[in-house]
């Protein structure tokens, strides 16, 4: 697919004078990625409100052009998002004939894409003041016509971004890796080419930076693979082939006490990459098909969930596994039933929460042991659950697709603290910074704090 344009614009439209913080700042007390500092959904240092609503502890509200999904993550004192903007202006003739559909994806049934757009769509990245909601910088990356369509339930800006504090990596998958200065100077871009989802679904994995590397995974219905690159420079550290169809798993990295490991879950098996080489150290099958949940680790255990056309949830010690490790020892524990389709699970200390498929229907386990202290508890107030949940100062938070958010108390009792509804729609999942809690919703990116 042609690009249009790289980098149209940027407009400094405000500028804080409170201090930006430093790339040596203590990462926990922000959001850096989409699942937080901790890639488990956890926020340690904050303590946002536990009741709101329009009228009540919402410091600002502000329209965000565009639809997206794509979580926001938080730095210092802006907040970084991204969207995808459908223009007027119908695309190039050549355009249109790249992104004609495959015999496969033209059949497209009842449950994959829609039509694939005509017009152009501006792909942006926005940087906001948190105590304003303001617009400090912005920059439309690229202006292109998707070559697929989506689902219904998909956008164009689904991928969510991630920061070191000294770098801003904005991704929009087969729109390309783009990475800024905090300030919005463009560094260096990388394209990766035109993703083929399964039935045309739509994109969605994020990248994961561990110090000086950054890790995007390519699963699709064409040659599949995962890549490490150079955060200073954009430059390809490795590449490894992957035999896997379409997921959406965010890849993370750990280290179990042997070195640094890249996690990718995905349906054929779940794989430990060393991060210094991209050889694979260990795998291990057991997911189900569209595998969507990004994996946590805690305790010397990767959970790794999925829930298409089937559950399942394992729990796995990888420091010293190597080779094939389906259903050998190292599966410490698993479960079969009411585990999700896209939410990813939280763990939350020694508590595994997770929904079951997009449903309003949560387990809570012990993440240690497997014991089960409760499972699939019906949500009063929310139906349907595409948002994953998120954890901080002992209360868990789960944002229902109809605007309603449900706070519980953490721990093995089911207990619920607040029912919290706005006038929006959630799908991207929350953030939360010291006071404050974000959620995107379908127009507006509200800051929950307390007034």
């Amino acid at each position: 697919m042609k690009r249009i344009v790289a980098v149209i614009a940027c407009s400094c439209v405000s500028w804080t004078l409170s201090r930006a913080a430093e790339p040596g700042d203590d990462v926990e007390k922000f959001w850096p990625q989409w699942r937080g500092p901790q890639a488990t959904g956890v926020a340690p240092n904050a303590d946002p409100p536990v009741e709101w609503s329009e009228a009540k502890n919402v410091r600002w509200k502000v329209k965000i052009p565009g639809r997206g999904k794509a979580t926001p993550i938080v730095w210092g004192d802006r907040v970084y998002i991204q969207t995808a903007i459908e223009t007027d202006k119908p695309a190039p003739a050549e355009q249109q004939a790249d992104a004609e559909p495959t015999e496969r994806q033209g059949r497209r049934p009842h449950w994959g894409g829609g039509p694939k757009p005509t017009n152009l769509y501006e792909f942006r990245v926005m940087a906001l003041d948190r105590a304003t909601g303001k617009v400090v910088w912005e920059h439309t990356i690229c202006e292109a016509l998707p070559h697929e369509g989506g689902h219904q339930n998909a956008t164009y800006a689904s991928n969510s971004p991630v920061t070191d504090g000294e770098h801003f990596l904005a991704y929009f998958g087969s729109r390309g890796l783009y990475c800024f200065d905090m300030q919005g100077k463009l560094l260096w871009q990388k394209d990766f080419g035109d993703m083929r989802t399964r039935a045309s679904f739509g994109e969605g994995s994020s990248p994961t930076l561990y110090g000086d590397t950054i890790v995007v995974n390519w699963d699709h219905e064409g040659d599949s693979f995962i890549v490490a690159l150079d955060k200073q420079t954009g430059e390809q550290r490795w590449r490894v082939a992957r035999d896997e169809i379409t997921s959406w798993a965010t890849p993370i990295v750990v280290d179990p006490g042997s070195g640094p490991q890249v996690i990718a879950s995905a349906t054929k098996f779940i794989r430990g990459y060393d991060l210094a080489s991209g050889e694979v150290i260990w795998k291990c099958g057991g997911m189900t098909s569209n595998v969507i949940p990004c994996p946590v680790f805690g305790h010397g255990l990767l959970y790794a969930l999925s829930g298409f056309r089937g559950s399942a949830l394992l729990a796995i010690r990888i420091d010293g596994a190597r080779g094939d490790i389906t259903g050998s020892e190292a599966v410490v524990w698993k479960h079969d039933k009411g585990t999700p389709y896209v939410p990813s699970p939280l763990l939350y200390g020694d508590t595994l929460y997770f929904l079951s498929g997009n449903k309003a229907i949560l387990s809570c386990f012990d993440a240690q042991t497997g014991k089960e202290h409760y499972g699939r508890q019906r949500l009063e107030g929310i139906s349907e659950v595409f948002a994953s949940p998120v954890g901080a100062h002992d209360h868990v938070y789960i944002a229902g697709r109809e605007g309603t958010t449900l706070v519980l108390a953490r721990g093995p009792e089911f207990r619920v603290l607040a029912t919290n509804s706005l006038e929006e729609r959630f799908d991207a999942s929350p953030a939360i910074v010291d006071n404050e809690l974000y959620l995107r919703g379908h127009d507006y990116l509200y800051c929950i704090a307390r007034d």
